[in-house]
Order: structure tokens, then C-alpha cells, then sequence
């Protein structure tokens, strides 16, 4: 970033119309930072699944409480959604970030403290921050990388793929390495979410100096686009007019179910494999191996869509692949292990960025984003916290994976349903009034 534009005041006519874009762009929020913040909104909590018969152990927890532990997160990215749109009107978009990393850090270093009240109450307030940034960052790409949308779709949503790998894969080797506890293991989690806070908040402080500029020039900051959007002159939707639109229930259907399917997916892969024969260390490389076609998906698949001119063709390949993966892991779960691992985690990879790319696009402006946001991830998550939950009951009633799995085909349906409406090109509440 330029410092002279802070640095030396600049008197005399605004510049010229082809010049405002590009220092428009320069009082936008940096990529990095956008990115940093991203890739810790999974990387505490998926930890705790790796470590968790050293929690149970501990805390002498039983199956269920163990179980809701990891839930518990996951009910709070979509409870402390629906406080962001008054966080929004109260802070600001751009504090968003900063009280997300705040909230994660002290949550995490939480689990520093003996007892069950700092164990589930971290894992709240994790949740909650999580919860925060979930929500805060669509609406900040909607408004920040308006003419890169797809691009930073993708690379938020690899952002996420990466932080839950990383949860995952390093934290029990990162433990036996440093010869540490599992309280303290999880508390160096809060060291990448420290630094996410402190690289936003020296990046904020730049923004607003040069956004100072801008503004005196009369020129819109903090947009990245070629034209500049004008600021609503309202504060936004309600959720309650969303409430009663058929495309923001379109998105939001689409970001639960595929959220249902992939929570349950990581919950119980392991323990369905090494019901098949499979040994606990390798049922678990699987786990982490589906990950990475994950990534190659989540970053590839809105350029993609760009480029296919939208529609629902995504969404048709995604929810094939999920569910032949599904029945895949019915036929044969051991011996083709590997392939329904890659036909899985590249639909799960592709789902959840066309569900957060719908979010973007279904919007005229990030006003619109956010509410959607908050709407979206806040039922998509509630909905989610059913995954685990109802495929673990299956299980238990039937004493077979046969039945969840074909639930979670079932599942797809509907998605498909959600799918082809969120995929029309079409903005919420078009032609209708906000309130």
C-alpha cells in the first residue's frame, strides 16, 4: 500500500474520473488481510475432534457431552448470526474482523483453564467469534472485490478448507512434537488468530487515513469496483423482508443442506470406516485426504461458474458427485476408499463456494449481502447441528451405515432443489420493498 497518499495531503481539484477506481481500490481491504481472518474460522474448532479422547479422558466426559462439545460451535455460528446486522449498525462492517479475531483468541486461550465451564464455555465463545466473521466477510467481499468476486470466493472458501486441514491434520502432531497437553496444544491455536487481529487492525488504520483522502476528493471509497457503488442511503434489508423472499430462502436452504452433509460427513467417516475393517490411523487419513481435492474445488469453482455463465450446472455436477461418493462408501467403503474420498471432497469443495458465492451474487449491494449472510449461514448452521445428531441416531436404530448414507443421498435431492432457484440469476426482494 502507498504510504505518500497518507503521508502528503493533497490540495487542488479532485483527479480525474479514470483515476478514482484505483484509489478507491487502494482504501479497500487488502487481500491478505481478508485472507488471514478467513483461514482462522475453522482451525480451533475442527482441532478439537483430533484431541478429543485426550479431552474425555480429562474431564471424564461422557459420549454425548463429548458430542456436544463439537457441536456446540457449530449451534453458535448460526445462533450469534442474527446479532451481526445490529453489530453492523453499531461497529461498522470493517470492526467486524477485528471483534471476530478478539472474541476467537479469548475463547481458545479459554481452554488454558481446568474445568468443564472454561472447556464448553470456550467453545462457545469461539463459536461465537467464528459466528461473526462468518457472517461479516461476504458482505465485506461484496462491497471490497466487486469486479474479483469469483477470484475471492474462491480463495475465502480455500481459505476455510485450509484452516479445518490444518486443525485437523497438525494438532496431534504438533502436540507429541512439543510434548505439550491438549489444553495447551489447542491454546497455540490462538496464535494465528492473534496475528489476524493485529495484521487487520495496522491494515484498518491505513484504510481509514486514505478512505479520509478519498472522501475529501469526493470520490466513493473503499470499493474495488470500476464504477463505483454508491452506499445505499438506507441502512439495508430487514431479515424479516428476507424472510418472506422465495431466493433468500432459495440461498439459505442450499447453504444448509450442504452444510448438514459435510458436518456429518467429517463426524462419522471415521467411525463408518473402521466399522468396514478399516484401522483408526488410516480412517482418519481419509478424513484429511478429502480435503484436498476439497481445496482444488473450493478454489476452481467460481471461476468456473463464471465462465459457464452461471446456471445450475455446478450444482447438478457437485450434488452427482456427493452422492456418488455416498453410495460408493455403501458398495464398497474399504477397497475404493480413495476414489469416493476424491468425489466427495470435490463436492463438498464446490458446494460450499457456490453457497457462499450465491450469497455475493443474489445481492445488489453488501448491505443486501450481509442481511443474506445473516439469514443464510445463520439457518444453513442450525440446520447443520442436525447432521451429526440424526445420521449418529440412524446408525443407532439400524445398526447399519446402509440407512444414514442413504438419508444423506435423500439429502441431496433437496439440495439440488435449493440448488437449480439460488443458481437463477436474479437478486432478493427485486421489485419489493425492503421493510
Amino acid at each position: 500500500m502507498d504510504a505518500s497518499v497518507t503521508e502528503q495531503p493533497r490540495s487542488g481539484p479532485p483527479e480525474p474520473a479514470q483515476h478514482a477506481p484505483a484509489r478507491a481500490a487502494k482504501a479497500g481491504t487488502p487481500l491478505f488481510a481478508f485472507l488471514l481472518v478467513a483461514v482462522n474460522l475453522r482451525i480451533a474448532v475442527v482441532a478439537l475432534s483430533p484431541l478429543l479422547d485426550d479431552i474425555k479422558a480429562t474431564e471424564h466426559l461422557t459420549d454425548s457431552a463429548a458430542g456436544l462439545l463439537t457441536t456446540l460451535p457449530l449451534a453458535c455460528f448460526g445462533a450469534f448470526a442474527f446479532l451481526v446486522p445490529w453489530l453492523t449498525r453499531r461497529l461498522g462492517a470493517r470492526r467486524l474482523p477485528t471483534l471476530s479475531m478478539a472474541i476467537l483468541s479469548a475463547g481458545i486461550l479459554l481452554w488454558l483453564i481446568p474445568g468443564l465451564l472454561p472447556l464448553f464455555g470456550g467453545a462457545l465463545v469461539a463459536g461465537a467469534g467464528i459466528g461473526i466473521g462468518n457472517i461479516g466477510m461476504p458482505g465485506m467481499l461484496k462491497r471490497d472485490f466487486a469486479t474479483r468476486s469469483h477470484l475471492v470466493t474462491g480463495l475465502y472458501t480455500t481459505m476455510l478448507f485450509i484452516g479445518g486441514t490444518v486443525g485437523a491434520g497438525l494438532t496431534v502432531p504438533l502436540r507429541d512434537a512439543l510434548g505439550i497437553d491438549w489444553r495447551q496444544m489447542l491454546a497455540l491455536w490462538a496464535i494465528p488468530a492473534i496475528v489476524a487481529l493485529i495484521v487487520w487492525l495496522v491494515s484498518a488504520g491505513r484504510r481509514e487515513a486514505e478512505a479520509d483522502w478519498l472522501d475529501a476528493t469526493g470520490q466513493p471509497a473503499g470499493s474495488d469496483a470500476v464504477d463505483p457503488v454508491p452506499v445505499p442511503a438506507t441502512p439495508g434489508p430487514s431479515l424479516r423482508a428476507l424472510m418472506h423472499d422465495p431466493v433468500a430462502w432459495a440461498v439459505t436452504c442450499f447453504m444448509g443442506i450442504q452444510s448438514l452433509g459435510y458436518y456429518a460427513f467429517v463426524a462419522w467417516l471415521p467411525t463408518l470406516l473402521q466399522d468396514h475393517g478399516m484401522s483408526a490411523g488410516k480412517a482418519g487419513w481419509m478424513l484429511s485426504f478429502a480435503t484436498f481435492p476439497g481445496i482444488v474445488a473450493a478454489l476452481g469453482t467460481p471461476v468456473l461458474d463464471r465462465r459457464l455463465g452461471g446456471g445450475p450446472t455446478l450444482v447438478l455436477l457437485a450434488s452427482a458427485s456427493a452422492a456418488c461418493g455416498f453410495v460408493g462408501l455403501i458398495v464398497a467403503p474399504v477397497s475404493l476408499a480413495y476414489l469416493w474420498m476424491i468425489l466427495l471432497g470435490l463436492a463438498q469443495g464446490a458446494c460450499i463456494s457456490l453457497a457462499i458465492a450465491y450469497i455475493v451474487a443474489r445481492s445488489p449491494d453488501h448491505e443486501h449481502t450481509g442481511k443474506l449472510s445473516a439469514m443464510a449461514q445463520g439457518f444453513g448452521y442450525l440446520l447443520a447441528c442436525l447432521g451429526p445428531v440424526a445420521l449418529g441416531a440412524v446408525h443407532n436404530a439400524t445398526g447399519s451405515w446402509t440407512v444414514p448414507l442413504i438419508v444423506l443421498i435423500a439429502a441431496l435431492g433437496a439440495q439440488v432443489a435449493a440448488g437449480l432457484q439460488a443458481s437463477r440469476p436474479r437478486h432478493v426482494l427485486a421489485g419489493r420493498k425492503w421493510s
